[in-house]
């Protein structure tokens, strides 16, 4: 080979490697777990789908400087059924590590007729978690420090979920009860829809799962929620 044709043939060599190493990898793309319904349950199948989300998406839930990137989140849209009965659509933002298993830990709460109130994600409320507790929110990721404290919440990993806050409130180290309008839950001799207790059906699918449940701290005591960090 000549020496003009060698030097062309390293350069075109050289910027092919710039080239692949430059390549962006390719977009998550969108999942369906999709599972039937048992016979004779009156239920449609149960349909969650996980996508990719944005920041533009995930609005005051996040900003610069939180643990986790957008890239590293997940929208599920699934089923669940309401107080009233009827089957509906929420949202909910997870760590993109457990999307899947979050979405078939709602599909056991879903088959066993658990009730939600709402689902929404938390930009919905400012991002405001004292809101979104207040209006029974379902929910999941949101970028804020633990209750009461600096350091990060598990919220903010989107390795945590609370599930019917008013029906499930947090008890504080000094018996402050959040969100206020939970305070007729605190007793937990009732069963009421949305409640959870040892051992149910709603505990059972978390925990089974390796999630830890806030109901079985000492102090504070947060029976809505569940985490696996």
């Amino acid at each position: 080979m000549r020496s003009r044709t060698r030097v062309f043939a390293l350069i075109t060599f050289a910027l092919s490697v710039v080239l692949v190493g430059t390549t962006p990898a390719p977009a998550a793309s969108a999942q369906t777990v999709e599972l039937a319904a048992p016979a004779g349950s009156g239920l449609p199948p149960y349909i969650a789908v996980i996508k990719p989300v944005t920041a533009k998406r995930l609005a005051s839930s996040w900003r610069e400087g939180c643990p986790v990137g957008p890239d590293q989140l997940r929208l599920i849209s699934l089923n669940f059924v309401g107080f009233d009965g009827a089957v509906r659509r929420g949202e909910l933002v997870v760590n993109a590590d457990l999307a899947v298993e979050v979405a078939r830990i709602f599909a056991d709460l879903y088959f066993d007729r658990f009730p939600i109130q709402r689902m929404e994600t938390v930009e919905k409320y400012d991002s405001d978690d004292d809101a979104s507790m207040a209006a029974n929110n379902t929910s999941a990721f949101n970028c804020r420090a633990i209750t009461g404290g600096t350091a990060w919440s598990n919220h903010s990993y989107g390795r945590a979920i609370d599930i019917n806050p008013v029906q499930n409130p947090y008890i504080s180290r000094s018996g402050t009860v959040y969100p206020p309008n939970g305070a007729p839950y605190v007793d937990r001799t009732q069963n009421v829809p949305g409640m959870i207790h040892a051992g149910d059906p709603t505990e059972q699918a978390f925990t089974t799962r390796g999630w830890a449940w806030g109901g079985f701290w000492d102090t504070p005591i947060d029976y809505q929620h569940f985490e696996k960090p």
